[in-house]
Parts: C-alpha cells; sequence; structure tokens
C-alpha cells in the first residue's frame, strides 16, 4: 500500500468514502467493483490499531467471502461457535448452526489485521486509499460541496458527486452533516485487552453471561475471551446503557473484575496483560440518522448499525457498506442522486424489525432479575440456548417465523415462566 503518501488519483473522483473499516472498506469496494471511480480515505496509516472484540460470526465470514479474503492466512484463527458459562456451575458448548445461506463457522483476527488484508483487495479492485488524511465536509448553506483533506499540513478540495460516510461510532464527519444519535435507543460501552494464554488455540468464542457491578447486582452485557491462535487472546466486557449506573462505570474496574473472575484455564492475570484496556461507546440498533442526503450515505458504525442483541458490528458494517454502494452505484448510473433517499428505507426494511425486538430485549435486561433469569434458565437447557444464539447472531432461515415473533415469543415465554430468584 501508500505506506501514507499521496498517490496520483482522479482529482474528482465519482465517490469519496471516508473511512477504512469494514463499512467503508466494503463500500469502496463494491463501488469500485462496479467501475465506479472511488478514493477511500482513512485517519490513520495501515495496518492500525482498532478497539474491537475481533470476532467475526458466520455472516462476517459470508461477506469476507465475497471479497475473495484469504482465511488461510495465519492471523485468522477459525473458531467452531460459542461457549457461553455462569458462576461456576452452568456451561454450554454451541456450534455454529447449519444455514442455507451463511458458513458453520467463524473467526478471530485482529482489526488492524483484518482492515489491513481487506484494504489490499480494495485497491485491487481498483480504487485509491488515502492513509493518514483527516477529511471533513465542505458545506455551502448546509449542503455539502466537496470534501476537504488535510495531509501533513497541506490541504485540498475534492469535490466527488456522493460521498460514503464511514468513520466509525459518533462519526465527526456525519456530524457536521447533521446526523445525531437518538437518546431513546440503547447505547453500548465495552472495554478490550490482549492477554497472553495457552489456550490460544481454543476452537470456540466463549461469553460469560453474570458480569456483576462492585455490589454484586447483575449487569446487562457480558465479558469474553476470544482466541486468536497465536499464543494470545482479545479478553473484554461490553455493558448497555439499560443499566441505570452505567455512566458511572469505570471500564478499567470493570475489565479487572472480569479478569479475576475469568476460567482459570486462560491464565489470565496481570503478568500475562500485554496491552491497556482501550474502550468506547457503541451506537446501536440504526439509532442514528439522517442516514442519507443529497449527495451523501451513511454506514456502518457511524450509521448506528451495531447488533444490541450481541454488540456485533462488523457484520452489518460489511454488510451496510455494500447496500450503500448498491445504492450509490445505481444514482450514480441513473444520473439521479434523488434515488440516494431509497437507501435508509432499504436498511429498515432489512434491519428494522430485528432491531426493533432487540431493543425491547436490551431494555428487559437492563433489569437484573430479567437478566439473572434469563441466564439461569437458559444455561440448563441446550436446545434453547442454540435457538437463542441463532436469533442473537441473526442466523435464522429466511422460511422461519418472523424474527419480532420469536424475539417476543423467546423473551415473554423465559421471564414468564422462571422464578424470580
Amino acid at each position: 500500500m501508500g505506506g501514507g503518501r499521496l498517490p496520483l488519483l482522479v482529482a474528482n473522483p465519482d465517490v469519496v468514502v471516508v473511512g477504512g473499516g469494514p463499512a467503508g472498506a466494503a463500500a469502496a469496494f463494491w463501488l469500485a467493483n462496479a467501475g465506479h471511480s472511488v478514493t477511500l480515505v482513512e485517519k490513520k496509516e495501515f495496518p492500525r490499531e482498532k478497539t474491537c472484540g475481533d470476532g467475526i460470526t458466520p455472516r462476517a465470514i459470508l461477506q469476507l467471502q465475497d471479497l475473495g479474503f484469504d482465511f488461510h492466512v495465519p492471523e485468522f484463527h477459525r473458531v467452531h461457535g460459542l461457549r457461553s458459562y455462569a458462576g461456576d456451575n452452568l456451561k454450554l458448548e454451541m456450534e455454529w448452526p447449519d444455514h442455507s445461506i451463511f458458513p458453520n463457522w467463524g473467526g478471530v483476527i485482529r482489526r488492524a489485521d483484518l482492515d489491513h488484508q481487506v484494504a489490499q483487495l480494495v485497491e485491487k479492485q481498483g480504487a485509491t486509499i488515502r492513509q493518514r488524511v483527516e477529511a471533513k465536509p465542505v458545506l455551502e448553506d448546509g449542503r455539502m460541496t466537496g470534501v476537504e483533506l488535510k495531509h501533513n499540513g497541506e490541504v485540498e478540495v475534492l469535490n466527488p458527486k456522493v460521498v460514503v460516510v464511514a468513520d466509525g461510532s459518533l462519526s465527526r464527519f456525519g456530524w457536521s452533516l447533521g446526523t445525531s444519535r437518538r437518546r431513546d435507543y440503547p447505547l453500548g460501552l465495552a472495554a478490550r485487552g490482549y492477554f497472553e494464554s495457552p489456550r490460544s488455540d481454543d476452537g470456540f468464542l466463549e461469553s460469560q453471561l453474570d458480569i456483576r457491578d462492585e455490589t454484586g447486582a447483575a449487569m446487562p452485557g457480558y465479558g469474553w475471551v476470544f482466541p486468536l491462535g497465536d499464543g494470545t487472546v482479545n479478553v473484554g466486557v461490553g455493558l448497555l446503557s439499560t443499566f441505570k449506573r452505567w455512566k458511572h462505570v469505570n471500564t478499567s474496574d470493570m475489565m479487572d473484575a472480569y479478569v479475576r473472575s475469568a476460567p482459570d484455564y486462560w491464565e489470565l492475570s496481570e503478568e500475562s496483560q500485554l496491552t491497556k484496556p482501550r474502550g468506547g461507546k457503541l451506537t446501536m440498533a440504526l439509532s442514528v440518522g439522517p442516514l442519507a442526503g443529497p449527495n451523501w450515505v451513511v454506514a456502518g458504525d457511524a450509521a448506528g448499525a451495531i447488533n444490541p442483541w450481541n454488540g456485533e458490528g462488523i457484520s452489518y458494517a460489511y454488510e451496510t457498506g455494500r447496500i450503500a454502494a448498491d445504492h450509490v452505484s445505481a444514482a450514480l448510473a441513473a444520473d439521479d442522486l434523488s434515488l440516494l433517499q431509497r437507501y435508509p428505507q432499504f436498511l429498515q426494511d432489512t434491519y428494522g424489525d430485528y432491531y426493533k425486538m432487540a431493543r425491547v430485549f436490551v431494555k428487559a435486561i437492563g433489569q437484573p432479575w430479567v437478566m439473572r433469569t434469563l441466564t439461569h434458565t437458559g444455561l440448563r437447557s441446550k436446545p434453547l440456548m442454540e435457538w437463542v444464539l441463532k436469533v442473537m447472531a441473526n442466523l435464522l432461515e429466511p422460511e422461519e417465523r418472523s424474527i419480532g415473533e420469536q424475539a417476543y415469543r423467546m423473551l415473554e415465554g423465559i421471564v414468564r415462566t422462571a422464578p424470580r430468584f
């Protein structure tokens, strides 16, 4: 790749993509694949650190397959499913389900490696990538007329026909265009670090479902250990804003408590810790809007596309980036940018019901007794938890009953029949 230097490029490309993560990379790849001139702008230089759990579910695997990703690279560690536990006695291993569309396997790869390797695929499609470049919109009377790029103190302006905004959660570029997050939607808080572990070659992702605050009260979230296969593991905790005192949570303390409570076989300790915890806020459930303007669309975390059921963002970033590319390409082909306004409705048609039920779910588990009931009831029934895994990972078959009905049935059934302990 360009090593951060500004390469020769089309002076005014058809599309500028802001952000080189999964959403931006997918948008740039598929737009270039459709024959459009594309410039992707990334504020850092690949490979760059990115706060993430690094887990790749079957939905993301499918998108990576379509991008031509090489799963045989040493940085990629294949996993077969999810191991969940609560306390000392409740534990289940669940393999990814067989599915007519998605593969039945996942993986773990550091985001620094993933984004770098996908960026190389984007370049091979013919897109230009410019690194260590800050981007902001040029506005005239509230309308974006260009994109200002700043690199090493030098400033230039590109005038693309369309901009894809994909600069991550709490997007600065999007905010400049007038996007905002709905405050009545859930927000996530997560932190992660890397540890050495002798169990780094484990074939399962692992999650602890009964994380607690300093008083011992259950919190709506989970802890995780994701094996990287290289002698290290990604260890983290995630929390939802439906927890009443979530604004007062210290993520470092939460991480320390989780590390102390993790199963001994991981051998996590201060001595095995390789990096300090890094955290961030996660916008969820398509909580951001508007998602399209006269000559721009928003994708991935910048659109609040993270799944509230499990905090997964990579799959939905690749998917929404690809969907954005489809709509931008159609608008350019028709020479009618008003077609961009179909993009937000397409996202609602695709994810709206699923995310609506997720909001119901995360609101319910904000009550400690509901979280305890779901955890202790679910982990005693493998068939139930395998079904829950399909719901939470969005892996239901197309012909199965609507996700809304199934989610309501799951939540109402468990909560109604279980004792309040």
